[in-house]
């Protein structure tokens, strides 16, 4: 039986991974490689990496140092997880293993655009295509930029980016017209089409026109990766993220929840002490 096992293999669960191993717990991860950090082309917000590292990168990193120090890492996706007397069972597609403790690292996945999946890809290694600017409107200062959301949420966004440049355009996702206001502009008519050229992102409109930006952000929100919890009877908050203390203990014994999962800034270097701090914790309880 292992001391522990991580539902996850983002920068979350690896870090965590990483510090049980430290403290000499046996400890495995499941990794179904989908996790957002893997999109990353170049992230500069990495104190480490002044000139940026891509996610799939750091991720591979991060990997090879938990295993220096005996940290198991699977390429498996969990279905189920299961609490009986005290142990938790886990199972993937390929068995079972049971554990002590449990920490959720499982994240949250994007809303995307109208897109082909190949498209999109390009599109973000392109940087034609952004999900954060927190991690990277520095990147693209003076740009003109579009923002594809609607509601609050769309303008919020447009709103924080409208302070790296001076030309920012509200696009609905929801077949309306935005009023311009605050210095973000408006387009005159429905999208009705999403292109991507190689340099630029090609608004199509109902009217007839093309409107053409250097980047896109996507502001269409996020669904958290809870279905796999909520069965434990884990507290979950209205958008499905896991509700811990501030020690990353969730209202069930034995269960952890570190990074975007718990809901709050989306970054790496959040997610990464909430991984420290709840392997510690882990490790203190289980003592």
């Amino acid at each position: 039986m292992k001391d522990c096992i991580v539902v996850g293999g983002g920068p979350a669960g690896l870090t965590a991974a990483l510090y049980l191993a430290r403290f000499l717990r046996s400890v495995t991860v499941f990794d179904a490689q989908e996790g957002r950090a893997r999109m990353i082309p170049k992230t500069h917000n990495m104190a480490p990496f002044p000139d940026g590292i891509s996610g799939l990168d750091l991720l591979e990193r991060m990997r090879s140092h938990a295993e220096i120090y005996g940290a198991t890492i699977k390429n498996e996706r969990v279905s189920r997880v299961e609490k009986v007397d005290g142990v938790f069972y886990v199972t993937t597609d390929q068995g079972m293993e049971q554990a002590r403790c449990v920490i959720f690292a499982v994240g949250v996945f994007n809303h995307r655009p109208p897109l082909l999946a190949s498209d999109h890809d390009q599109g973000l290694s392109r940087g034609l295509l952004r999900y954060c600017p927190v991690c990277d409107a520095y990147e693209v200062r003076d740009k003109r930029i579009a923002v594809l959301g609607s509601g609050q949420h769309g303008l919020a966004e447009a709103q924080f980016i409208r302070t790296y440049s001076p030309t920012v355009t509200l696009v609905p996702a929801d077949g309306t017209v935005a009023q311009a206001q605050e210095g973000i502009s408006a387009l005159d008519s429905p999208m009705t089409e999403l292109e991507l050229s190689e340099t630029h992102v090609l608004v199509k409109l109902k009217n007839g026109k093309t409107e053409q930006f250097d980047t896109l952000y996507v502001a269409l929100g996020s669904t958290a990766r809870s279905d796999i919890v909520a069965p434990l009877g884990v507290q979950l908050a209205e958008n499905g993220c896991i509700i811990t203390d501030t020690k990353q203990r969730t209202n069930i014994g034995g269960v952890y929840a570190v990074g975007d999962i718990t809901d709050g800034l989306d970054q790496v270097s959040r997610s990464m002490g909430q991984a420290a701090m709840a392997a510690t914790t882990l490790h203190n309880d289980l003592s």
